[in-house]
Order: C-alpha cells, then structure tokens, then sequence
C-alpha cells in the first residue's frame, strides 16, 4: 500500500513540474494545482497509512492514525484553493494586458532586439 502512494506521489509531482515549466500560463496554473495535489498526498500519508482505525486517540496503547496530518491537509486544502483563485485572477489578467497567454520572461528591451512586439 505505501508503495502505491509513494508512486502516485512521485507521478503527480513529475505531472506538475512538467506542466510548470510549459510555455502557457494555463499549463503553469494546472502544473502548481498539480504539485499542490501531490504536498496533500504527501502530508496525508505522513500520518501513517492506518485503516479502519479511530482518529481519537482514547488509549494511546491502542492503534490509532495520527489527527495532526489530516488537520494540516484540511488546513492546505482551504489555503490551495486561495492561492489557485488567486493565480488564475493574475493570468486572466495578464491574457487580457498582454493579448496571449505565453509565459515569457523577456523584457521590453530583449522584445525589441528579437523583433517581437
């Protein structure tokens, strides 16, 4: 089982680094939901792969999953949506300024000199 999600883990994360380095902001947006996706997993599994065990810890001699990594994905859930909300905001604001959606990270004057405008 924990073989599974570590290759799940390492899968989406090779996703989002592949998507965050395209050329398009949609692509770059989709590869950080990506590697957002893949932080969940990884906090998510750092509390131990435990099933059908109680969350509340009432004998601490019993088996029970660790509570804090699920309080702290919850909390990366809430705070990743935000972030998305946010850069998705920025690049309709860039497609809109700019015309295109390419990322690009020449400024006005190496434009100029490749004879971009």
């Amino acid at each position: 089982m924990e073989w599974l999600v570590a290759i799940a883990i390492s899968v989406i994360t090779a996703v989002g680094v592949y998507l965050v380095l395209s050329r398009r902001t949609f692509s770059v947006v989709m590869g950080l939901v990506m590697l957002t996706y893949a932080t969940n997993l990884f906090l998510f599994s750092s509390g131990r792969l435990a099933v059908n065990q109680p969350d509340i810890v009432t004998d601490p001699a019993a088996p029970h999953a660790d509570p804090v990594p699920q309080a702290l994905v919850l909390t990366a859930i809430v705070i990743s949506f935000g972030m998305t909300a946010l850069i998705l905001v920025l690049a309709v604001r860039g497609y809109f300024e700019s015309g295109n959606d390419e990322v690009d990270l020449l400024g006005p004057e190496e434009e100029i000199a490749r004879g971009r405008t």
